[in-house]
């Protein structure tokens, strides 16, 4: 029994036979196979075909509002009256703590709320009068504000809110849902991204596949005139020709796919035939003749004229087309100066086509399985921020440690305010909701385990929520 004790693991290494070495490649080989069986049985099956989630989900499709820059929840939804009492004053320090800010001091003085507040609907939902369209609809939405994330600069925060990790290289939100459960939709891509605004500080990492096969990528489409250059073909070509060279070239593919099994060549098949597929269904899509003019007002939408309530419009058409997940990206509420005018311009952008959209899904019969997210990738503080040198005032700095976002439909019960933050605005007082928790949820609605969503890469399974997150099940119908 003793000599048995005294055999270490150098000693098991040393007269096995097999050694470290081989054991490491076997590890390799293992993990390799164990991908290229994950791609091929993607590949076989159809990489975007409809797959059945976990467990049945109320929602079948997301419109994801992404309101890059992040909002002013103080002066949208998270009604402080003691920042007014004390505007003007330096906060306390004990609230303060240790958290630092990139363009202010920590003894800035409080900025009190805006605008004024009133209360709306069946619920009582406290709102901003910036929001006048979003309180006819407050009793189908639930309203979070108790969210909170990791980072506090704009692009990383982004990528953190669709990728669950702060860095460029992990699959967004999208691309793990069409992994996930495939598309509804033959004509369309699965997963659609579309801004309104100046640019998006996270850029395409935000829907990028990462690691997943890059079928998975957002498809980014203009907000006006063809959603995608170059998918006319061109003068000369006829569409028998473009037809006959799709079936050449796609002949050649599926050889090389049986040969190699890279799942690129999937992806690179399947590129081609949407893009066949998109010089029909992309023109018809974009065209809104066949809309009310009811409709169009509903939304303050002018046909031809870029806009996000056009992208809100053609987002409810890709969602009845069977597209999956659609991201609209409306930048510009990153309020460090005048974050009163700030907050008036993007709502007048955004509010009454946000709440359209909820108000269009719900007469359509389409809201019980469509899921809508609004909301940006932090908060603004509760002091002001002010510079002569930069030529700021009466703004706001990023804040990490409380915002709000609400969604609707889709397994959402609506007429919730969920989560509370203290007095000041500054520390989340009940219920916090991580960024990882919110994604954890929204996958949730589609049916979908964030703990069973995984994909192996480099040696383990990784997926959207990392190790963490929990279902918000307080906000679920």
């Amino acid at each position: 029994m003793n000599h048995l004790l005294d055999v270490t693991r150098r000693h098991f290494f040393r007269d096995c036979g097999i050694g470290v070495g081989k054991m490491a490649l076997a590890g390799l080989v293992a993990e390799s196979l164990g991908s290229q069986s994950q791609a091929a049985a993607l590949a076989a099956a159809g990489p975007l075909e409809p797959r059945p989630p976990h467990t049945p989900g109320r929602a079948k499709a997301v419109i994801q509002l992404f309101m890059a820059g992040a909002p002013s929840q103080l002066d949208l939804f998270d009604h402080k009256p003691k920042l007014a009492a004390i505007e003007g004053k330096p906060i306390p320090p004990e609230v303060i703590g240790g958290q630092r800010y990139a363009f202010i001091r920590s003894d800035a003085a409080v900025l009190g709320p805006q605008y004024a507040f009133a209360r709306h609907g069946q619920c009582g939902a406290e709102l901003s009068t910036m929001l006048p369209h979003l309180a006819t609809v407050v009793d189908d939405i639930a309203i979070v504000k108790s969210c909170r994330t990791d980072q506090f600069n704009h692009a990383p925060a982004q990528i953190f809110m669709n990728c669950g990790f702060a860095q460029p290289g992990r699959p967004s939100l999208g691309s793990w849902v069409s992994y996930g459960i495939g598309s509804e939709s033959r004509d369309l891509p699965a997963f659609v991204v579309m801004s309104t605004g100046s640019g998006i500080s996270g850029g395409s990492a935000n829907w990028s596949s990462g690691f997943l096969p890059s079928v998975y990528t957002g498809t980014r489409f203009r907000n006006a005139g063809s959603p995608i250059l170059n998918v006319d073909s061109p003068d000369g070509v006829d569409r028998r020709m473009a037809a006959d060279t799709l079936d050449v070239v796609e002949a050649l593919n599926r050889r090389r796919l049986a040969l190699d099994g890279d799942p690129e060549i999937t992806t690179r098949i399947a590129n081609y035939e949407m893009a066949h597929r998109l010089q029909t269904s992309a023109p018809e899509l974009m065209n809104l003749a066949d809309e009310t003019p009811e409709t169009l007002a509903l939304y303050g939408c002018t046909p031809g004229e870029a806009s996000f309530a056009r992208a809100c419009l053609i987002a409810r058409r890709l969602v009845e087309r069977g597209v999956r997940f659609i991201t609209i990206y409306h930048e510009g509420w990153d309020g460090h100066s005048d974050v009163a005018g700030n907050v008036k311009t993007n709502c007048t952008k955004t509010d009454r086509a946000s709440a359209a959209l909820v108000a269009d899904l719900k007469r359509r019969g389409m809201l019980d399985s469509t899921l809508v997210v609004w909301g940006g990738e932090f908060g603004r503080t509760p002091m002001v921020e002010a510079s002569a040198v930069l030529g700021r005032s009466k703004g706001r700095d990023h804040h990490p440690n409380a915002f709000t976002m609400w969604l609707a439909g889709g397994g959402i019960r609506g007429g919730v305010t969920y989560g509370e933050t203290d007095e000041l605005g500054f520390h989340i007082a009940r219920d916090e909701v991580h960024v990882h928790d919110l994604q954890a949820t929204i996958l949730h609605c589609l049916g979908l385990d964030h703990e069973r969503l995984t994909y192996r890469y480099q040696g383990r399974d990784f997926r959207l929520t990392d190790v963490h997150g929990h279902v918000v099940r307080g906000i679920l119908s």
